[in-house]
């Protein structure tokens, strides 16, 4: 016995410390290969005198055989040697993304091994291999490159096991291939197609794939039904087919779907009724439905989706009477936007049972009646956004809201109509709104003067009270704002001149201050609109930092000349004074507003001439002196030798090449002053987002923007294609 242990011992020991298999000297030769191709900071340890299965991110089997090139994140440029790896006859595991890689994949018929191989996030280019001959490959991420082409119907062929297909931000074209569920039926989990130019309509072999979890498909081209063949899947975790073209209903069999949790299709022409046994989807916690044709109710059984966390079904033709539904049991309930719809009633007492929401949109519809102090309950709220309805009582809605501790947009904008404006007097001294950052009460036609009690909210970054009737002058309190960079106090009645001290203003005059505005993303984005009726111009913003620095006073009574001190606001990107009584000449220090895109002085009595340093505003996009006084020669060449004739119309005597009247044949005589323009365009400024455009993170739960900015490009392109839809999105309004 004592022999038979010793011996165990011993040969224990000798496994312990005898040498394991040194690498493969062919592999070790592919590897060189590969790396003499490419560089990383820092560098590998790929030393030709090491054992290469001792290398960063290699493995090796027992035989020194090399099975898994693993260098994901690593910081490696260079172009990517397929010719190399594809000599690594055992290689099962090949990860190498989120590097810089280019190039173009070349075929895998020689790796027979491989299991996974992922390669998103680099730059490679070039079409698929039209065949993948591994019978072992389970996953395949090819997302966040530059592949294009279409996708071979023979890709598929051998990928039996596969379990995880992602090509997702690429630019492959055609149609989506129905192969992927013939082949790999019983298998494949995930698909991702999301981000490219497939068209044509969705693939009708989906139903075959019978253990599929997440199907996405969303910002591509595809057209046609909604496919009923997908309800066959009740495996379905996810459904995500945003901004694309499907039209038509969406069938009842899609409540089949009862293991299903998100469903996107937002930004579609899909029409019909929400069906009413929605709320068989009871695991269902994002319903994107936004951007659509919907009619009808609000499902009554979607209260019986209780995981629901996030709810939009903004921009359809919903209706009905609101305050009849009961919110109570979606106690999960973080995020509801049912804007633009017409749903009517009072503000649904039963939401605020929902104490978990931290961002609510229903602005653009037809609500009546007050705030109720109920919504104090509501003590997450961060988003409040209840703009265009009917409400009324300003001065009690305030006075509840400052109550909400952690609200940090409120957009109140279109409702309290020819009320006063809240007052200190009236609302008390709640030390409230302490995190506030964007306030918007314009088109409200609110009367009084610009309240002492906004002068307490220090965090405030974004005022708008555009579209009242405001009085009084500009106070000064203002640069004792250290956030405040947005300000639009547009078409109301402000009169006096422009404080010079306004140059004091910390967040736009201090260079450090552009660090201070909140980066983070909002729970909803914010939609400004700054261009005329005719040809609507739509903003959208998903941080506070994304916000350009401005000064909207267009529209108001404003004398006096337009203060030097101005271009002391170096932070500044929008600068409007138009239609107001300013006079004497344009201030040269304006050119030292090197960030300024947008300056319209239009609409006064300003005489002289255009100061000839305006050509250094290198960023100036937007720029108008119209109905003015001014004289003498326009200045040429820079931005300026892009700006209409139009932007200088209204001055008889300004001469130069862009208004087409040459200098020397310029009389001397002063031209009169203008007459006060009969009528003047007006937009609302600042007014809710057109969509949420988010989706949740996967360990945080917090809110973040569209997944990847190719997406972002194209729901920018889909919203172009659409103003036919959001052209009502803000009111607009006109005066004479």
């Amino acid at each position: 016995m004592l022999n038979l242990v010793f011996g165990l011992v011993l040969t224990l020991v000798c496994c312990l410390v005898s040498p394991h298999h040194a690498c493969n000297q062919f592999d070790h030769e592919s590897l060189l290969s590969f790396s003499y191709n490419v560089s990383s900071s820092p560098p590998l340890n790929w030393s030709p005198s090491i054992d290469c299965c001792l290398w960063e991110g290699i493995g090796c089997d027992g035989d020194g055989q090399v099975t898994s090139l693993w260098l994901p994140s690593r910081g490696i440029v260079g172009v990517f040697s397929f010719s190399s790896i594809r000599n690594l006859k055992h290689l099962s595991q090949l990860n190498l993304s989120h590097n810089q890689f280019s190039g173009p994949l070349e075929s895998f018929l020689s790796l027979v091994a491989l299991e996974t191989l992922d390669l998103s996030y680099n730059l490679l280019h070039g079409e698929l291999p039209s065949l993948f001959s591994s019978k072992n490959i389970k996953l395949i991420d090819l997302s966040s490159n530059n592949f294009y082409g279409e996708i071979p119907s023979t890709f598929f062929q051998q990928a039996a096991n596969l379990v995880s297909f992602n090509i997702s931000n690429n630019s492959f074209t055609g149609s989506i291939p129905s192969s992927v569920c013939l082949n790999s039926s019983l298998s494949v989990k995930l698909l991702d197609f999301s981000g490219n130019d497939f068209g044509g309509l969705m693939p009708k072999t989906l139903g075959q794939c019978s253990q599929l979890q997440v199907f996405r498909a969303g910002f591509n081209n595809l057209s046609g039904p909604f496919p009923q063949d997908i309800f066959k899947v009740v495996s379905l975790q996810e459904i995500s087919l945003p901004l694309n073209s499907l039209s038509g209903p969406i069938s009842p069999g899609i409540t089949n779907l009862t293991n299903l949790k998100i469903l996107e299709l937002y930004g579609n022409q899909l029409t019909g009724v929400i069906s009413p046994d929605i709320g068989k989807l009871s695991n269902l916690e994002q319903l994107l439905l936004h951007i659509n044709y919907f009619a009808g109710p609000l499902p009554t059984s979607l209260a019986n989706c209780t995981n629901l966390f996030a709810l939009n079904l903004r921009f359809n033709n919903l209706e009905g009477d609101l305050s009849t539904f009961n919110f109570s049991k979606l106690v999960k309930l973080r995020i509801l936007d049912l804007g633009n719809n017409n749903f009517t009633g009072s503000l649904p007492l039963s939401l605020y049972s929902c104490w978990s929401l931290t961002a609510v949109r229903l602005s653009f519809n037809q609500f009546e009646g007050q705030i109720l102090p109920k919504v104090v309950d509501l003590k997450y709220m961060s988003f409040l956004s209840l703009s265009h309805n009917n409400l009324t009582n300003a001065t009690g809605a305030i006075s509840i809201l400052m109550r909400l501790k952690n609200l940090r947009i409120l957009l109140l904008s279109r409702n309290f109509q020819n009320e006063s404006m809240p007052n200190e007097d009236k609302i008390g001294q709640s030390g409230g709104f302490q995190n506030l950052q964007i306030l918007a009460l314009g088109g409200c036609l609110l009367n009084g003067q610009i309240p002492g009690w906004l002068a307490k909210l220090q965090k405030l970054q974004v005022l708008d009270l555009s579209f009242n009737r405001i009085i009084g002058s500009i106070p000064t309190w203002l640069i004792s704002q250290p956030s405040l960079f947005y300000i639009d106090l547009s078409s109301n009645f402000i009169s006096g001149e422009f404080p010079r001290e306004l140059n004091l203003m910390p967040a736009l005059a201090s260079t450090e201050a552009q660090y201070a505005v909140d980066t983070t993303y909002l729970e909803a984005p914010v939609l400004v609109q700054t261009n005329n009726a005719i040809n609507p111009n739509y903003q959208q913003y998903i941080k506070l930092s994304h916000l350009p620095p401005a000064i909207y006073i267009r529209n108001n009574n404003l004398r006096g000349n337009i203060p030097v001190e101005l271009g002391q606001l170096k932070l500044l990107h929008v600068l409007d004074l138009s239609n107001n009584n300013f006079s004497g000449s344009i201030p040269s220090e304006l050119s030292k507003l090197t960030n300024l895109e947008k300056l319209d002085l239009s609409g006064n009595h300003l005489t002289g001439e255009i100061p000839a340093s305006f050509k250094g505003l290198n960023f100036l996009s937007s720029f108008s002196v119209a109905d003015n006084n001014l004289e003498g020669p326009v200045p040429s060449g820079g931005q300026f030798d892009t700006f209409p004739v139009s932007s200088f119309s209204g001055n008889p005597g300004l001469c130069g090449s862009i208004v087409q009247y040459s200098c020397s044949d310029q009389p001397q005589t002063t031209s009169p002053v203008p007459e006060e323009s009969s009528e003047n365009t007006l937009v609302f400024g600042l007014i809710a987002g057109l969509t949420f455009g988010f989706v949740v993170g996967s360990t945080t739960g917090l809110l973040y923007p569209i997944r990847r900015l190719k997406f972002l490009e194209k729901f920018i392109r889909f919203l172009h294609r659409n103003e036919r839809r959001n052209s009502h999105v803000s009111p607009l309004y006109s005066t004479s």
